[in-house]
């Protein structure tokens, strides 16, 4: 590649990304994921970034591309679910004219675009079998042959890929080959799901409504606090892309209300998850999980009622102060501070949003 298709390139990938300050936050388990991959990004060897949908991995294989000497080639991603498994053979390799029906002419395929670069398999989990058997070979051999031809051709290029399932789960059940795991899991990234990095929410949030409002030509302004509260205290099971899609939805819209009565009826509707994964649970440990998550939606939902005045919801709720307060430490609830709950709340999440941005 030319030196300024080379820059060009590099300087495409930087400009994807969001700021680094954005992409880790402050939270202890991404300082340690940044950490980690500032470490192995300047290694050839492959990566296996594991962590639910919406966590981000597609931002972190860019980023550990763009730390690594190979920035300046290229970075190539194919979504392993996106394409159906006939047609994903040709999409990696390529092929020759007359290879099958409907192959006119010669195809290179995105291996060799990837050449010198980074070559980004994104959900390697939903790859066929058939296909992981290829893939092997090319992690092993560096080189791979196009459908319908007999000659070999070597590329150097640097493996990342993602999965939102346990690929070990799937190994042991046949569903993943075994040879193929250890290749790819040279280096193992863990994404943790946003529940558990919930001090970064007021960083996200404020990127993506400069963000969202700057591309819609909006003028959305903050989340309220009792908004921002629920945020830090909601499960986001589709993690940061469901948080994105909701501060679409607000910037657009221009009100938090129908978002936090959303959150709140979802919160209602949610069942406790119970892990039975590690073998056998005593049965009153069990229902005393039970009991406690329920009794977290209970009192979120009755905080968010009155605008997380704990005193007023103590009331409500017919337990003491300080019951209230054992509680929420008890349930991990996050609560204000003493000035934040003594002080006089909006009547409500829209009326707060009104009151700094007519709608």
């Amino acid at each position: 590649m030319p030196a300024a298709q080379k820059l060009s390139s590099r300087n495409s990938s930087i400009a994807d990304l969001p700021p680094e300050r954005i992409i880790f936050g402050c939270s202890e388990p991404m300082r340690a994921l940044k950490a980690k991959i500032e470490k192995v990004a300047q290694s050839d060897l492959p990566i296996l970034i594991e962590g639910e949908s919406g966590t981000g991995k597609d931002v972190l294989a860019r980023l550990t591309h763009v730390w690594s000497a190979r920035a300046d080639g290229p970075f190539v991603k194919v979504s392993c679910p996106a394409i159906p498994g006939n047609l994903l053979e040709s999409e990696l390799f390529g092929y020759e004219q007359g290879a099958f029906t409907g192959a006119w002419g010669v195809k290179p395929g995105r291996v060799e675009a990837a050449n010198g670069g980074t070559f980004f398999l994104d959900e390697i989990s939903e790859m066929e079998a058939e296909l992981q058997a290829k893939l092997l070979q090319l992690l092993q051999e560096g080189r791979f042959v196009r459908i319908g031809a007999t000659v070999e051709q070597a590329v150097e290029v640097r493996f990342i890929c993602s999965t939102n399932r346990d690929l070990q789960d799937l190994v042991d059940g046949g569903a993943f080959r075994q040879d193929l795991f250890y290749r790819i899991n040279v280096i193992h990234l863990r994404v943790p799901p946003l529940r558990e990095r919930t001090q970064d929410i007021p960083i996200l949030v404020d990127y993506l409504l400069q963000f969202y409002n700057q591309k819609y030509q909006a003028h959305a302004g903050p989340f309220s606090p009792n908004l921002m509260r629920l945020f830090q205290n909601y499960s986001w099971p589709g993690n940061i892309r469901q948080l994105e899609n909701l501060v679409k939805r607000y910037v657009v819209l221009g009100s938090e209300e129908p978002i936090g009565a959303d959150l709140m009826e979802q919160i209602r509707n949610g069942s406790p998850a119970i892990n039975f994964d590690e073998g056998a649970i005593p049965f009153k440990t069990l229902m005393r999980q039970i009991v406690r998550d329920h009794e977290r939606k209970i009192i979120l939902q009755a905080l968010h009622a009155h605008h997380w005045n704990r005193k007023e919801t103590a009331r409500a709720l017919g337990l003491s102060y300080q019951a209230l307060l054992y509680k929420m430490r008890q349930t991990d609830l996050a609560a204000p501070s003493k000035a934040e709950d003594d002080a006089q709340q909006p009547a409500s999440a829209l009326s707060a949003v009104e009151s700094r941005h007519p709608v």
